[in-house]
């Protein structure tokens, strides 16, 4: 048998965290039933952030949304010549295989990734300067957010930067011909989010006004 020697057990913790879930919280029939196949109400592309739980937020079992998640909830142009396609290729099995109805990008408030982007386009900072070998190319997708951002206090500005990263991401999404044509035959909305993590609230994107909105 091969060594992987740079693997550990998992932490008692976690262990006792899965057997007390097993036994008072599993529903073996539901869960028998998702066995079988899923078909999600939406998919949710959100922040990685551990703070962010978009199942928590809608109270939703366990097969209702196709979730991906990536550093500051962004959706890259349409590329088909790229060669990182991991939201790519979530976007396109969710649409394509799963036929979701709704496509929500869900963005939020003390976001890491929108706080870095802020401070790379503040300080005239390329992506290679960043600090980081990775994030720093993944955030070149909200930089052109930071010429749309309003408000003249840095806390402000920031919000404005999370909610124009959801818009530019949207704008996005249309880019892609499968999520276009899913749009326009009526098979699929596109929604806007974005939470506010301290007071538990929601906004949503007014496609008339372009505000967001509380729910």
């Amino acid at each position: 048998m091969t060594e992987i020697s740079s693997v550990s057990f998992l932490p008692d913790a976690l262990v006792a965290r899965f057997n007390a879930w097993r036994q008072d919280d599993f529903d073996a029939t539901h869960f028998a039933e998702l066995a079988n196949g899923q078909s999600p109400i939406a998919m949710v592309i959100s922040c990685c952030d551990s703070r962010v739980q978009s199942t928590e937020i809608f109270d939703v079992p366990a097969g209702s949304f196709f979730i991906h998640r990536n550093i500051a909830n962004l959706v890259p142009p349409y590329d088909p010549g790229d060669d990182a396609h991991g939201t790519a290729s979530a976007l396109e099995y969710a649409v394509k295989a799963l036929k979701v109805p709704h496509l929500i990008i869900m963005g939020h408030s003390a976001c890491g990734g929108v706080q870095a982007c802020y401070e790379m386009c503040e300080n005239n900072v390329a992506a290679g300067d960043a600090g980081f070998e990775f994030v720093g190319h993944w955030l070149e997708i909200l930089r052109s957010a930071h010429g749309r951002i309003s408000g003249t206090e840095e806390a402000a500005r920031l919000i404005s930067m999370g909610h124009q990263g959801v818009i530019g991401s949207l704008d996005n999404l249309m880019g892609y011909p499968f999520v276009a044509e899913a749009v326009e035959a009526g098979a699929l909305s596109l929604h806007g989010l974005w939470h506010d993590i301290g007071p538990g609230a929601l906004y949503a994107l007014n496609p008339e006004s372009g505000a967001f909105e509380a729910l």
